[in-house]
């Protein structure tokens, strides 16, 4: 019986998917399965796994159900006395099942072992390193806050403790691993691996409104949700949680391709929102740079528009 089991929930994911298996293949750490969940892919992604050789490998096919429900069927195949979750697009660095196994052994009473994490671009050609957090033990007061663990890539999970708390929730799709690792956090300490482990890809892409607006609406969910059981004494954190959530959605609006006004109105109602929630956070770095970011775009929008209207002046001009 394998001692890791390691879940890959994959949906049309053909440019990765190799890349994705080969880091989990080169991992110091060999005892485990790796459990492909194919997501209802259309693409070529079933064709490409099942070419891989490897008997820990497992592929199971389903419709399309979403990511939370991808990984939910994951672990009703797994064997292992600890799960690692990996997206098809992200990567490893080869001793990330070992270290964090090894924490997590040296941590009987830890239910979750994370590392930290590089940001990625699209084509894996560059990353830069994430920040470098220490938070263990009790880390619920840390996670109501920020979800410092990035992705659902991170962390190494004791099996009694995904079967403690459940599965992922399909409902707050757009934040289900937030919600999944404060969920743990009320009854499973956590102990950090202290360097960065996980690659994680981030799409060159930007989020449509609607999107955003999902982002946004999931987000506010899992606080409401998580502050109705929270315990009293961490009630008070709840605007500071929520001024995170709006800060985050102030960054997907700012990555907007179109340089429209509407969009960057959204961003200063958004940023401006978190400001009056929780003003301290004016003295952080993260608001800071999105402040510095909302001016940049605000003032190439203008002068966007007003070259525009220029223009259409010079034109009609030309037509009299």
């Amino acid at each position: 019986m394998p001692i890791i089991s390691v879940i890959i929930p994959a949906y049309n994911a053909e440019h990765t998917i190799f890349e994705t298996i080969k880091s989990v293949q080169e991992q110091t750490f060999a005892d485990f399965e790796i459990i492909i969940i194919n997501d209802g892919s259309t693409d070529n992604t079933l064709a490409l796994v099942q070419s891989v050789q490897d008997q820990r490998l497992k592929v199971f096919s389903y419709e399309n159900g979403g990511l939370s429900v991808a990984r939910n069927r994951g672990f009703s195949h797994a064997i292992g006395k600890f799960i690692a979750f990996l997206d098809a697009d992200d990567l490893w660095t080869p001793d990330k099942l070992e270290l964090q196994l090894a924490a997590l052994k040296h941590h009987p009473d830890a239910g979750v072992a994370y590392s930290w994490t590089y940001f990625m671009d699209e084509q894996g050609k560059s990353s830069i390193p994430g920040v470098s957090i220490f938070f263990e033990g009790d880390v619920q007061p840390n996670l109501l806050v920020n979800n410092f663990l990035a992705s659902g890539s991170n962390p190494l999970i004791r099996r009694q403790a995904i079967e403690s708390v459940g599965g992922f929730d399909p409902v707050c799709a757009g934040c289900a691993d937030w919600d999944y690792w404060l969920r743990l956090s009320v009854s499973w300490n956590f102990v950090v691996v202290p360097k960065h482990q996980i690659f994680y890809r981030q799409s060159s892409n930007s989020m449509s409104f609607t999107k955003v607006k999902h982002m946004e609406d999931d987000g506010l969910l899992v606080i409401k949700k998580t502050f109705q059981t929270a315990p009293a004494e961490l009630k008070h954190l709840k605007k500071q949680s929520l001024a995170w959530i709006y800060q985050y959605v102030t960054q997907q609006y700012l990555k907007q391709n179109s340089n429209s006004i509407d969009t960057v109105n959204q961003a200063g109602q958004k940023l401006w929102t978190a400001i009056r929630l929780h003003p301290q956070i004016l003295l952080q770095d993260y608001a800071q740079s999105l402040i510095r970011w909302l001016i940049k775009k605000w003032i190439i929008t203008v002068l966007q528009q007003v070259r525009l209207a220029k223009s259409k002046m010079l034109l009609l001009s030309s037509k009299e």
